[in-house]
């Protein structure tokens, strides 16, 4: 477990650095087993966690050890690995152009950069939902299943993955595709990959 920590540890700084994770926004999280996690605290600066803050809780979201209260969007965390079991780690975060395509009702799906569309693929739009409550995970329900992110209407961006840095490197894309979508509708109509351009690529 000492690893998971120094990895979710590494996660939050780099958020943060990164100006992903404004004040205490944002929560990590990592899979321990198939009956527990290890998710950040409440209410705390993700640069300033350490590896003795974090909590690990059961399934249900029942604390197991560590100290104060876990993240309160862990209801997002637990709905996502239940019906994920393939995944392992799961970020979410408010990066600035991924968060405003969210707030303007906008998805990310179609196919502009070949990076993303073989790392992440299409990246639709939750509608909204009260944070911290049930309808989170109701808003999660249709689209969890075959995305590897989720923008979140007028609140941020939930990335999974197999790990920890697989999962931070999707909200990184996320954020990426989302910044050069948004200039390239500054500067004319974005030119999308057509379907043989997207079909040659994933067949690599």
């Amino acid at each position: 477990m000492n690893v998971t920590r120094k990895e979710i540890i590494r996660v939050c700084r780099k958020l943060d650095v990164l100006g992903f994770v404004p004040a205490t926004d944002g929560n990590v999280s990592a899979r321990l087993d198939g009956k527990s996690i290890l998710i950040t605290p409440s209410m705390l600066r993700k640069g300033d966690i350490r590896e003795s803050q974090l909590l690990v809780t059961d399934m249900n979201g029942k604390v197991l050890a560590g100290p104060g209260k876990p993240s309160s969007e862990i209801k997002m965390h637990l709905y996502a690995y239940k019906m994920r079991p393939d995944v392992r780690a799961i970020v979410h975060a408010h990066p600035p152009f991924a968060t405003a395509f969210a707030a303007a009702g906008l998805d990310l799906k179609s196919p502009l950069l070949p990076e993303v569309v073989l790392t992440v693929g299409p990246v639709p739009l939750a509608r909204y939902a009260t944070p911290s409550t049930e309808e989170v995970p109701r808003s999660m329900a249709p689209l969890i299943k075959k995305h590897q992110a989720l923008l979140l209407a007028n609140h941020g961006v939930l990335a999974l993955g197999r790990s920890l840095e697989e999962a931070l490197q999707r909200m990184e894309r996320v954020e990426h595709l989302a910044k050069i979508s948004f200039l390239a509708l500054a500067l004319a109509r974005p030119k999308y990959l057509n379907k043989k351009q997207l079909q040659a690529l994933l067949d690599l």
